[in-house]
């Protein structure tokens, strides 16, 4: 296979005109012999028509696809309203209301009570109008000389109260044992707690009773069965009777400020009255009749 070096080579020594002829043929066969890229056909730039859709199925084979109109269940008929019965609709249940928390009550717990000096309980505060308590206890005894005393009913008074009355029983209870020979069995009881007004009047002040700040004792019981009531042995003053009636009377003035009995009017005239009530600018003054 021929190269095409040496007629290179022979084109650069001879002149234009004469390489040009002598070279023309050599020219043309080497282009011959080189290896020539495909020529690509031109091809003209004519724009594609979208391809033709495809001719649908005929309508049997439409029909056997898609079922037809007998073919489709037809809907029930709905029955006459008057037919129909509709189930009854079942209540809801009702749903209770949570009850409203009460309101927190802050009550007082009494020393007397604690050290067993009172046999008592506590009660819910005591409001009446103007009258109430906050810490109300319900006393049913009383200690002395290490044995509790009874009351014929309870007493629904404040803390002050029971703690004043420890003393003044011990007190009456040694003097009834020193001079009947026969302790007090237990204390009957008045009126404790109740609203209303001073001597039960219509006006004025309030009574200390509804305060719970009050008591009345109308008598006691000795250990013996015997009893001493107000009315009807408060007189003769000298008779054993009447005297441990009026000690009864002035031991209840030192722990008391105030005790009236059946010399200080005709309201008082069948008990003792005995309450913790304020007396004077610095609630000190006591009052004894």
């Amino acid at each position: 296979m021929f190269t095409a070096l040496p007629f290179a080579i022979l084109a650069s020594c001879a002149t234009p005109a004469l390489g040009q002829d002598i070279l023309a043929p050599f020219e043309r066969m080497i282009e011959a012999l080189s290896p020539q890229e495909p020529q690509r056909p031109a091809v003209d730039r004519v724009q594609e028509t979208p391809p033709k859709p495809l001719p649908r199925p005929d309508a049997a084979e439409d029909a056997e696809a898609v079922p037809t109109a007998e073919a489709t269940p037809l809907p029930r008929p709905r029955p006459e309203a008057a037919d129909v019965v509709e189930p009854a609709a079942e209540a809801e249940p009702a749903v209770e209301a949570e009850p409203a928390a009460e309101a927190r009550v802050y009550q007082t717990a009494c020393p007397a009570v604690l050290m067993g000096l009172v046999e008592a309980e506590a009660l819910p505060p005591l409001a009446e109008g103007i009258c109430g308590e906050r810490s109300p206890i319900r006393v049913t005894g009383v200690l002395s000389r290490g044995r509790m005393v009874a009351t014929s009913t309870p007493i629904i008074t404040n803390c002050d109260m029971a703690s004043a009355l420890p003393a003044w029983v011990e007190a009456v209870d040694l003097y009834a044992l020193a001079t009947a020979d026969a302790g007090i069995d237990s204390i009957t009881i008045g009126t404790s707690h109740m609203c209303r007004n001073r001597n039960n009047a219509s006006s004025g002040f309030t009574s200390e009773h509804g305060f719970a700040n009050a008591i009345d004792v109308v008598g006691f019981t000795l250990a013996n069965g015997e009893t001493i009531a107000l009315e009807a042995d408060w007189l003769p003053a000298a008779a054993p009777k009447g005297r441990l009636l009026r000690f009864a009377h002035d031991a209840a003035c030192t722990g008391f400020t105030t005790v009236l009995g059946p010399e200080a009017n005709a309201d008082h005239e069948d008990h003792l009255h005995l309450d913790l009530g304020c007396h004077g600018q610095s609630c000190t003054a006591r009052i004894c009749e």
